[in-house]
This record gives C-alpha cells, sequence and structure tokens, in this order.
C-alpha cells in the first residue's frame, strides 16, 4: 500500500541532486478526503519537526474498510531529502500488517522488519538520493516547481526501482470551494497508473489518484491545509 500511495503514491536513475529544494522544508498540516476500496473517509498529511534537522512526515487514511498509518523520519542533507526510518501500518478488511524500515547512511544498507517475508528483509543497498515513497510526494512538488525532471530511486519491500513521471498539463482543481491551477503529473507502470496534482505554494500534492486496471483504487483530494 506505501508503493501505492506516496498514495505513495503515495516515485530511473535519480540524480543526486534531483529533490534540491525550492523553499525550506516548514511544518504543515494538510487535510484530505480519501476514497479507497470504494469507501469514502478522511486523509491527512503532516510535517513535524523532530529535532536536529530531522522531521517526520506521516499520511493516514480512515474509512470503514481501510485504515492506513504510514510514517517516515527523514533529514536534509545537500538539497536532498534522506529517509533515515519508517513505519507502515495497515488493515485491510480483516488483514493487519505492520512493517518497519531503518536506512543507514553509514552503511548505505536498508532493512525490513516485521510483517516480511525473508526475501523482503533486505539489506539493500543505497545510493545517494534514494528514497521512500511518501518522501517521493515531496520531492514532486518540490522539483514541479523547480522545472525539474521527475525521475527517482525509491526504495521499499525489499526492492529499489527507478520511476519516472511526466507533465501531463494544466488543469483546474477546486482546494477549500476555490478553483486552483495545478500541474497535473503521470506515471504508468503496467496495469497501475500514479496521477498527481501540484498547486503551486502547496507544500504537499492537492490530489494524488491511483488507477488499476482503468479503476480508481486510491483518491485523495486536498480539503485544506495549514
Amino acid at each position: 500500500m506505501r508503493s501505492a500511495i506516496a498514495i505513495s503514491a503515495v516515485a530511473a536513475s535519480l540524480l543526486a541532486m534531483a529533490s534540491t529544494p525550492a523553499a525550506a522544508i516548514e511544518a504543515f498540516t494538510a487535510d484530505y478526503q480519501a476514497t479507497a476500496m470504494g469507501m469514502q473517509g478522511n486523509g491527512q498529511m503532516s510535517i513535524s519537526p523532530q529535532g536536529n534537522n530531522r522531521w517526520q512526515y506521516s499520511l493516514t487514511i480512515r474509512n470503514s474498510l481501510v485504515d492506513m498509518s504510514q510514517k517516515t523520519v527523514f533529514d536534509e542533507k545537500d538539497g536532498v531529502l534522506r529517509p533515515l526510518s519508517s513505519s507502515d501500518l495497515s488493515r485491510l478488511l480483516v488483514k493487519k500488517k505492520a512493517v518497519d524500515t531503518t536506512f543507514d547512511w553509514n552503511k548505505n544498507l536498508a532493512v525490513w522488519t516485521g510483517d516480511v517475508k525473508p526475501e523482503r528483509a533486505g539489506p539493500v543497498a543505497l545510493k545517494p538520493g534514494d528514497m521512500d515513497a511518501l518522501l517521493v510526494n515531496l520531492a514532486i512538488v518540490r522539483d514541479v516547481a523547480a522545472g525539474k525532471p521527475l525521475n527517482y530511486r525509491m526504495v521499499e519491500n525489499g526492492n529499489a526501482k527507478a520511476m519516472s513521471y511526466r507533465v501531463a498539463g494544466k488543469e483546474k482543481i477546486t482546494v477549500g470551494g476555490k478553483a486552483r491551477d495545478a500541474t497535473k503529473v503521470v506515471r504508468t507502470s503496467g496495469r497501475k497508473e500514479m496521477i498527481v496534482w501540484v498547486v503551486a505554494g502547496m507544500p504537499v500534492p492537492a490530489r494524488i489518484l491511483q488507477r488499476e486496471d482503468g479503476q480508481d483504487s486510491i483518491d485523495l483530494q486536498i480539503k485544506a491545509w495549514h
């Protein structure tokens, strides 16, 4: 589910400086209307300071069928968002899953613990610029604003994979009852499609839509942020 979202989603070989920041990281909270497995509910994204150049980026999605909580602790090194640890808790109907990830940048290795198969536990070798699915959300917003290529290497679930988004034009999107101009970016991988809408000045995506076999599977639409 993390790779889906981050919704994510919440994302091609990553140039080490691909995510040089357009602006400094700031704390925020964004509330979303969330649709998952055909049921509406609520979602929230937030960034909170953890001290010593560390931040926690959190995503929750909840409805009567789904309860998801993803958290990534990260820092910023040479302008690049760098994951340090993450936790992923999910409940889909009666199935529960909890996975923790440790990114050891001294050894340049990532390992997974919890409800993971042995072949998914790692270690996986890390490269400069590697991110997890949540951080790709922030990188997309920054890189769209800076006009940079949307190419990333995402490390999760015992794997590292390259992914690229393309700009698919401009669209109007409603935020807080007002129409806002948004840049639409798209990534297609087999039967899955990820679409992200970015609004200038907004620190997180205004909307994230995952589609599978042409059908919407997860849809996050921002209601308010502060």
